[in-house]
């Protein structure tokens, strides 16, 4: 899951060990009045439990009650950059996936309980699925009464013309899982035309029997499924109404909320999708009457609006941005604002990636690693409000985290060793010590731009930085012939295991236009123990991840750790019903109402 600058538990029918998405117990605020008020890493223990697979009932509508939740308004909604997607085929950004929770339904969903623990229902099927043949098979049946908003009923043959599409190749930007899954690495070549022709996925790979009915086919075990196919990427696309790229501009809602009008970078509103039955939804609320989306408002301007909560901001929220660093303390001191934060760790790790096509020198990228400065980068975050110092590739939310991993000193040294960056680059030839930067342009992007400058600049590096818009900044980056040398990236795990971070940001499979491996990395060992590691039981495969990730790091170094991250969000005085959201990482926009 990219970063854009990721309940009720009744009958689990299946639960993994492992960690949840994000990792805080912190829903409403608490009201603390300590110095230092933000997340510690030892919440992360409190979140590695399993995640429980329910059942029809638990399925079933209307998603619990918001206590005091009251119908109508609008709610105004702040953001600085403008959605890198709308089409759910191309959703793998942070920001889109906000933008999912309110317009798209997939056959799955995470329910949360508010309290960090997560849990996979049905969302237009009657349950979580049900497996068979060891996990090779799985089975989902549609709920009844399922319109799109233009009241056409949803069947299996649109959920087989969602899988299908995602074979073609104006999908480009999201989640390649499924994909890879049914039909391997090479999955376009099953199916060239995304099925839009005559051709489809064989019955032997993807079974619709009956407009209910869905059956996916496997060749190895996938008791993850649940989880993947509750990615805002794996959303249902009605087939009727599919207009291939221009998809992107103008999609079709499942969910609460329906598009009423977009301007490109502008605004977008969002209105009742009166198609929608809360009955066949156990998660999402329609509470208010829509949304109206502000782009182009930073983060500093979000933050003045909302702490003074005047007028219109007292109904706004912010989307994906943060409290504005410089602010920050203006927010926590004072009890009446700070009671309208949401905190929260999220699963990213922020790191800086190099292009293994261009910075081909280790030497290079291990003075880099070492050079940077993460307290420097945190304190632009928000200081222990953004984030903590990373000291390897792997987020405090991963199940078997190990904190004290540390190969390159950055806990110990966190503005950069300066002496042994110096000591790496004394033989390095002149021309090798240019590097370009890219970095997307915003405020938060601007401040990191700064802080990489001044760290390299200290070791004889000549930083060359580049300007990207921030709305296509992974778009960009995630080209192959990229004209840059490395570039600021955050990943987090899709769902609770080390697979999900590094097939998709590590695999040599990977290398290729709009996929996240943006590193380049193609390894025959990282290869090796990917093969190894996707065969083996879940305790074994933990060891060999921990193996592929100490090489990664120590002998590849594709990218410099650098902070984890952690959410600071504001809302305004009238905002009711918000608090956390463990799978988003963000404030949970689904359960959102005006006080009055």
């Amino acid at each position: 899951m990219k970063s854009f600058t990721s309940r009720r538990a009744r009958a689990a029918l299946v639960a993994i060990a492992a960690g949840s998405l994000a990792l805080t117990g912190c829903s409403e605020n608490t009201g603390d009045t300590g110095k230092d008020k933000s997340e510690k890493q030892e919440k992360a223990k409190e979140q590695q439990e399993g995640v429980a697979y329910l059942d029809a009932k638990a399925s079933t509508g209307p998603a619990e009650k918001v206590p005091g939740a009251k119908p109508g308004g609008t709610i105004t909604v702040y953001q600085e950059s403008g959605l890198s997607h709308m089409d759910p085929g191309q959703i793998y950004v942070s920001d889109a996936g906000q933008f999912a929770n309110l317009v798209f339904r997939g056959l799955t969903n995470f329910e949360e309980d508010g309290k960090g623990g997560v849990a996979v229902v049905g969302d237009l099927a009657t349950d979580s699925g049900k497996a068979s043949d060891d996990n090779k098979t799985w089975t989902y049946t549609l709920k009844d009464g399922i319109k799109d908003e233009n009241g056409n009923e949803i069947t299996s043959a649109d959920i087989r013309h969602t899988v299908e599409r995602l074979y073609a190749e104006f999908i480009f930007d999201g989640p390649t899982y499924l994909q890879n899954w049914l039909s391997g690495a090479d999955y376009r070549k099953a199916l060239p035309d995304g099925g839009f022709g005559k051709k489809h996925l064989p019955d032997s790979v993807l079974e619709t029997p009956d407009d209910k009915t869905v059956i996916f086919h496997f060749d190895t075990p996938r008791p993850d499924l649940p989880m993947t196919l509750a990615m805002p990427g794996y959303s249902v696309v009605p087939e009727e109404t599919d207009t291939k790229a221009k998809y992107d501009t103008a999609p079709v809602s499942l969910g609460p909320y329906k598009i009423a009008e977009f301007k490109a970078g502008k605004t977008l509103k969002l209105v009742k999708n009166e198609n929608w039955d809360p009955n066949t939804d156990s998660v999402r609320h329609q509470y208010v009457d829509g949304f109206n989306f502000q782009f182009g408002i930073t983060e500093s301007s979000q933050t003045k609006r909302l702490i003074a909560s005047n007028g219109d901001s007292a109904n706004a929220i912010q989307f994906t941005g943060s409290v504005d660093a410089t602010q920050i303390q203006d927010v926590i001191g004072d009890p009446k604002v700070e009671s309208r934060t949401i905190k929260g760790y999220q699963p990213y790790v922020m790191q800086l990636t190099f292009n293994l096509d261009r910075v081909k020198n280790k030497a290079v990228r291990d003075a880099v690693t070492y050079a940077v400065n993460s307290k420097s980068l945190i304190a632009g975050e928000g200081g222990a409000y953004g984030g903590d110092v990373a000291p390897n590739l792997f987020a405090p939310t991963l199940p078997g985290y190990d904190a004290t991993y540390d190969p390159y000193g950055r806990l110990k040294m966190p503005a950069g060793n300066i002496e042994k960056a110096k000591e790496l680059l004394a033989d390095v030839p002149a021309s090798e010590k240019k590097l370009v930067f890219a970095y997307a342009n915003s405020e938060a992007g601007q401040k990191r731009k700064v802080a990489i400058e001044d760290a390299l600049g200290k070791v004889g590096i000549d930083v060359v930085s580049k300007e990207i818009d921030a709305a296509s900044y992974y778009e960009q980056i995630g080209k192959l012939a990229n004209p840059y040398d490395m570039y600021i990236t955050g990943w987090g795990q899709d769902w609770p295991s080390a697979a999900t971070v590094i097939t998709p940001i590590y695999d040599g499979d990977q290398v290729a236009d709009g996929a996240s491996n943006y590193a380049h990395i193609n390894d025959p060992k990282v290869q090796g123990l990917i093969t190894k590691a996707l065969t083996e039981q879940p305790e074994q495969a933990a060891k060999t991840w921990e193996e592929a990730h100490k090489y990664i790091l120590e002998e590849v170094n594709p990218a410099a750790p650098l902070w984890y991250t952690k959410q600071l969000q504001l809302f305004g005085s009238n905002i009711g019903g918000a608090r956390y959201s463990t799978e988003s990482s963000y404030m949970d926009v689904t359960r959102l109402f005006l006080k009055s």
